[in-house]
């Protein structure tokens, strides 16, 4: 499995006059969820000087963004039931704030907030946020009306239904080709809101409204998704369908490395320009010597 050679590179506008180059090698985005309930890590988090010193830990292992996340949007009708449960803007903004600010007083590294309400997403950018990676691809438009404010990047992630059933009656007549119309059109909201369009990096959603086999056939075809013109993020890490895909359903998020490390490989492969994980050093180090062998290999 060779990896993805890209004829596209591209440079992300952050706020502070700073910049984010993606291209090549993906970038490592480390996952800091400051949730009771998120579906690997719930409650791990919660305490914000906890969570600001696992933020540092992450950076120091190799991750190059930071996604941190204060409601679980694990969806429902599937593996995980009712899926999680929604929290107001309040709620949200206060388990988010005190980590946000306090990570942003000490590395200079991106942070993104992964959030799906604008009034999150502005405070968040207010208090010092880099970028927003909303999962519902922008159906709270005062969203997008935030970041085009920002001027900064925002992550549209590809999903059906509501978050709450979307793992049921899941039917694609084309997978790939429906993904992709569909994030071309998310594409287009946020462009009518005024957010640049080359400040998007899309996502396919993996586990938001597909089956295994659909996620699995999304990462082998990421390439496809190359023809939207914009940088493409992964973020597989964890879930439930790596356990089913290797025959072993019962198999606990936190013992599911093996399969995010090969949706990582597969990411790299297909031209990712960000991989979304949990297990960052281990994550790191393997992207580290994947392009070290290709390297090699080029060399000789």
């Amino acid at each position: 499995m060779e990896t993805a050679t890209l004829t596209r590179a591209w440079t992300l506008r952050l706020p502070r006059q700073r910049s984010l180059e993606l291209g090549g090698r993906p970038r490592v985005m480390g996952i800091l969820n400051l949730t009771p309930d998120s579906f690997s890590d719930g409650g791990l988090w919660l305490d914000p000087p906890r969570a600001v010193e696992q933020g540092l830990r992450m950076l120091a292992d190799g991750a190059e963004i930071l996604d941190l996340g204060a409601e679980s949007t694990r969806p429902g009708g599937g593996v995980y039931g009712e899926g999680a449960r929604t929290v107001s803007p309040e709620e949200e903004a206060a388990r988010l704030l005190p980590v946000l600010e306090a990570l942003r007083a000490a590395p200079d590294a991106p942070i993104s907030v992964d959030t799906r309400k604008g009034e999150v997403a502005a405070r968040a950018l207010a208090a010092g946020a880099d970028l927003i990676n909303d999962v519902t691809a922008l159906s709270d438009p005062s969203l997008g009306e935030a970041v085009a404010a920002a001027g900064c990047p925002l992550v549209l992630m590809h999903s059906r239904g509501d978050l709450a059933t979307m793992q049921r009656g899941i039917h694609f007549q084309d997978l790939l080709g429906e993904v992709r119309a569909e994030l071309g059109d998310a594409v287009r909201r946020a462009v009518g809101l005024r957010v640049a369009e080359e400040q998007l990096v899309l996502d396919p959603g993996i586990g938001f409204g597909k089956t295994w086999e659909q996620n699995l056939a999304l990462i082998r075809r990421l390439d496809e998704l190359q023809t939207l013109g914009r940088p493409l993020l992964l973020g597989a890490s964890r879930k439930s369908f790596l356990a089913r895909a290797s025959a072993r359903p019962d198999t606990p998020p936190e013992r599911r490395l093996g399969g995010s490390l090969a949706a990582a490989a597969w990411a790299a492969s297909q031209g990712a320009a960000i991989v979304r994980v949990h297990d960052v050093a281990e994550t790191a180090q393997f992207l580290d010597i994947w392009y070290a062998v290709e390297r090699q290999g080029a060399d000789s």
